[in-house]
């Protein structure tokens, strides 16, 4: 009777398998980031942002949005900080940069995922583990914040729109999101 527990594999057999498992788990992932419940579409003044939230990165993050979504929080809500070649801010009720929801604040969910331009960032306060409501979309690469902010999503169509919100730290009359519903509810 042949022991089939202690087979060995060529080097070849051996990278074969590793190549099928990391194209499954990269199939998976994709699925994953197609569901209609990772999708978020912000109606800015200019047209539609589609947004694949990324719960493999930061469900706790993803899991607040979604929240916050479905209150409708983030309708009518104003850009406040608007940085020519960096990014839009939002997400702050008062529209100054201070407030947040009445939700607790959320933990550091820190990655290696680089801020590319399109990269959907947490702010957060000098505190890691102070994310609240708002977050950033970056007009351009912003190596800079890597591993030190969370990353949660990525513009996936409209980032044309994204470059037509007003500029300013205030911006003066700013833009503001029209709404916000998650992709099951877009339709």
């Amino acid at each position: 009777m042949k022991d089939f527990s202690a087979r060995r594999f060529s080097r070849r057999q051996f990278a074969a398998l590793l190549s099928l498992g990391a194209g499954l788990a990269a199939a998976g992932a994709a699925r994953a980031a197609d569901d209609p419940s990772n999708l978020l579409y912000m109606q800015l003044k200019d047209g539609m942002v589609v947004i694949r939230m990324r719960p493999d990165l930061a469900p706790k993050h993803v899991a607040r949005i979604k929240t916050l979504v479905k209150r409708g929080f983030y309708n009518g809500v104003v850009f406040h900080r608007v940085i020519e070649g960096f990014m839009a801010q939002t997400g702050d009720p008062t529209g100054t940069g201070m407030g947040g929801s009445d939700l607790p604040d959320i933990p550091a969910e820190f990655t290696k995922t680089p801020f590319e331009r399109g990269t959907v960032g947490m702010a957060r306060a000098s505190d890691p583990n102070s994310a609240n409501s708002q977050f950033f979309i970056c007009f351009a690469p912003a190596s800079f914040l890597d591993s030190q902010y969370t990353v949660w999503g990525e513009v996936v169509s409209g980032m044309k729109f994204v470059d037509k919100i007003k500029r300013g730290e205030p911006p003066r009359d700013p833009d503001k999101i029209v709404s916000m519903k998650l992709g099951a509810d877009a339709k």
